[in-house]
């Protein structure tokens, strides 16, 4: 990356309602997915708080209308709304872009699942946390194109993680058809695809003035995000968490974040004006993150991948991509 790191007034303790505090979003729509609970949750409320239309795309429509109640009483924002979306079935999501109407000023990629213990793979033959985090997520930025384009400045998100570091996209067995599976390698290229999505999206979308950022929000165990991992070590995390020491997944040392905190990166790369036009990087703790060299890679408690920076192989992933949704 050659040009200088964005740097802001926040950090790793900055919660979503400092980050987005001044902003005024009156007018502008906001889709969230994965936003009944944990971090979608605060999002959406910190977007709605501002005066953001937000909808709620969730799986569970149920838990979305008693979350989206929730945000209308704390915020007094009215403009909340569900919809249903299954980030792991075309139809699902081809029902909701087809509903969408009007442009869409935010889209934040929140949703996601971790480290399934077992290979799980879609009727298509993808694995499945890759088609989640990044096929899903994918077809939903294409369909709502043209409303991100109506917008004339709007922004995606996409949520990625430091678990990126445990592997590139593995292009040549995306799927495990030839290597043994593993949890965290199959999280990892996913979340490296995060990435690389928000690299290729501001490639080929910037002119239609779209930009995309992926960002690490930090370790929070109290979402849903960790209900596949192992029990033991959850339940070490936890304990970790409850003595106020750091945690370690993969031999990475990290401190715990709350929601609120966990929140605050996607809310401000979201809104903070000092990003308007900004794409194709990776933000954690409220800045942009080093670029990591290879040897750093894995052993570093932040940074971001070289690979998951790569043009080429964004470009590789988009034409992945794309062929996957047509098939």
């Amino acid at each position: 990356m050659t040009s200088k790191l964005i740097q802001t007034p926040f950090g790793e303790e900055s919660t979503a309602a400092e980050v987005i505090e001044g902003v005024d979003l009156s007018g502008r729509h906001a889709v969230v997915t994965g936003a009944a609970s944990g971090l979608g949750a605060e999002t959406a409320r910190a977007l709605a708080g501002a005066g953001a239309s937000v909808t709620l795309a969730v799986r569970n429509t149920d838990a979305g209308e008693r979350t989206a109640t929730d945000i209308r009483k704390a915020t007094g924002n009215d403009a909340v709304q569900v919809g249903r979306l299954d980030l792991a079935d075309k139809a699902s999501i081809s029902a909701f872009t087809s509903a969408w109407s009007g442009p869409l000023h935010i889209l934040v990629n929140n949703a996601g699942v971790m480290a399934l213990p077992t290979l799980e793979r879609t009727p298509d033959g993808w694995e499945l946390q890759f088609a989640s985090n990044h096929l899903g997520h994918f077809a939903l930025a294409l369909g709502l194109h043209d409303a991100l384009a109506a917008a004339g400045n709007a922004r995606i998100v996409s949520l990625s993680s430091r678990g990126h570091h445990a592997s590139p996209v593995e292009f040549d067995d995306i799927n495990f058809t030839s290597r043994a599976y593993d949890p965290w390698l199959a999280y990892g290229q996913s979340k490296t695809a995060n990435v690389l999505f928000a690299v290729g999206a501001t490639n080929l979308w910037a002119a239609d003035g779209i930009t995309a950022n992926a960002v690490h929000p930090g370790v929070i165990m109290s979402t849903n995000l960790s209900r596949y991992m192992d029990p033991e070590q959850a339940a070490q995390l936890r304990a970790a968490e409850a003595a106020g020491e750091t945690g370690s997944i993969q031999g990475a040392p990290f401190r715990f974040k709350t929601i609120a905190q966990g929140a605050a990166t996607s809310v401000l790369v979201a809104t903070s004006p000092e990003l308007e036009g900004v794409g194709g990087r990776y933000f954690e703790d409220c800045n942009e993150a080093e670029k990591l060299t290879p040897e750093a890679v894995g052993s570093s408690p932040g940074g971001v991948a070289p690979y998951a920076l790569d043009p080429t192989a964004a470009e590789r992933l988009w034409a992945l991509s794309r062929t996957a949704l047509s098939a």
